[in-house]
């Protein structure tokens, strides 16, 4: 049975590049789970970019994308107007564009995990002050 998780750009960047201090733990992680992910243009962008060391290294990602099947979450226009409010309201870590998508993604799927190397998410709140569980942050990166 699969488990559907968000997932950041900080996991998919590590995936990709060897150098990464997580390229290893991430790979373990992953192994040992059955996961489909649900991510955000923002984030794939924000891969994308990260990994411009190499046309490889991106192929390599946008093609895993395709086998994976990452189901994409759209930020729809209105969804700015959250996305504003997000960032104004987490404005002293500060939240960048793409965490503030995955936090909406969350809103708007009900989904409550996420694979993330970042300790953002242990501060970001849904309505209610429903947190997202993070399933990967504070892994040992050896």
């Amino acid at each position: 049975m699969l488990n559907t998780v968000l997932v950041d750009a900080g996991p998919l960047i590590a995936l990709f590049d060897r150098d990464d201090k997580y390229h290893g733990a991430i790979k373990e992680f992953l192994s040992k789970g059955s996961y489909r992910f649900v991510s955000t243009a923002a984030v794939l962008t924000e891969v994308s970019y990260m990994l411009n060391f190499s046309v490889g290294a991106q192929v390599d990602f946008f093609e895993w994308i395709l086998k994976k099947g990452v189901v994409l979450c759209d930020v729809e226009r209105d969804g700015i107007s959250r996305v504003i409010q997000l960032i104004q309201k987490y404005s002293d870590r500060p939240m960048d564009f793409a965490d503030a998508t995955l936090v909406l993604a969350a809103e708007k799927t009900g989904i409550r995990s996420i694979i993330s190397i970042d300790s953002d998410f242990d501060v970001y709140r849904l309505p209610g002050k429903e947190k997202i569980h993070n399933i990967f942050y504070g892994r040992d990166s050896a």
